[in-house]
């Protein structure tokens, strides 16, 4: 099998080719140096000289309060991008895994949010990515959709390394407590995404590591296991004013993966002593 990564210089995607490598599977990851994906033509140029057997795209715009600004171009990346991905997919007859994100959902209610529950993105990076769901369904027949969420990798910014930044010349930081979800360390999933393009169990899943818990709980244990006496003050979503609206309940079940035979993530306080002590190292 031969896999094309795409947004090989991001937290996930270089996690993905990391995997490819050691598990001695024949791949490539590019980046926008390579190929423009919101070019048609460039997109279709590569592909079609590569001719990939599957395709793990995890090349998006992520900028969550300045995609409210730039809404167009967040379209054109995570739409429009991921419209000439699948095309170019269609054309070379390629598998296709599309990583997207709990963002596609209202985050009413406290319940996980399952596969097939009703979508409703609150913010312009949330419906690029369902925009992205919806061509990929309609352009692919062999695909993989994996929801995922609050990713955190070695390789890139994330939540983790800023609250760790933070506490070198902060002793009390202000941190939003009324948004629920799962924070999904980049290593753990990478290795699901390897082993997924290599079957053929198309549809939509969900992935995160497992267990649930506020962005001030996460920051609170970040700062207990990095030895750090930092105050975390819980505020709420509109007391911390961000430009994007967030879901308050981004739970998402993990039913799909059961069903269909994948083994679930660790709990997610396991993953991160293992990540933060392995950047101790």
């Amino acid at each position: 099998m031969k896999i094309l990564v795409t947004g090989s210089t991001g937290q996930l995607g270089h996690d993905v080719c990391g995997i490819l490598s050691q598990r001695g599977i024949k791949h490539k990851g590019v980046s926008s140096a390579d190929f423009d994906i919101t070019s048609k033509e460039s997109t279709q140029a590569f592909l079609e000289n590569y001719q990939p057997d599957a395709v793990i795209h995890c090349a998006a715009y992520t900028k969550v309060d300045l995609a409210e600004d730039e809404a167009e171009r967040c379209m054109c990346v995570n739409a429009e991008g991921t419209r000439n991905i699948a095309e170019a997919c269609r054309e070379c007859g390629a598998k296709l895994l599309y990583v997207s994100t709990d963002y596609v959902f209202p985050g009413t209610g406290e319940k996980p949010w399952e596969t097939c529950d009703p979508t409703g993105p609150l913010n312009v990076y949330g419906k690029s990515k369902l925009a992205g769901e919806a061509v990929v369904k309609e352009l692919v027949e062999k695909y993989f959709i994996v929801r995922t969420s609050w990713v955190i990798g070695e390789h890139g910014n994330n939540f983790v390394k800023t609250m760790l930044r933070l506490a070198e010349n902060h002793d009390s930081l202000s941190v939003v407590d009324d948004q629920i979800g799962s924070p999904t360390f980049t290593a753990e999933l990478a290795s699901l995404l390897c082993r997924m393009i290599e079957t053929e169990k198309y549809g939509v899943y969900h992935a995160t590591n497992e267990g649930f818990c506020s962005w001030a709980e996460l920051a609170e244990t970040v700062f207990r296991f990095a030895g750090k006496n930092v105050t975390v003050h819980p505020v709420s979503t509109e007391e911390y004013g961000a430009k994007a609206l967030r879901p308050k309940n981004s739970r998402l079940s993990k039913a799909s993966l059961d069903a269909r035979g994948f083994a679930r993530l660790p709990e997610w306080e396991e993953a991160l002593a293992l990540f933060m002590k392995e950047r101790l190292l």
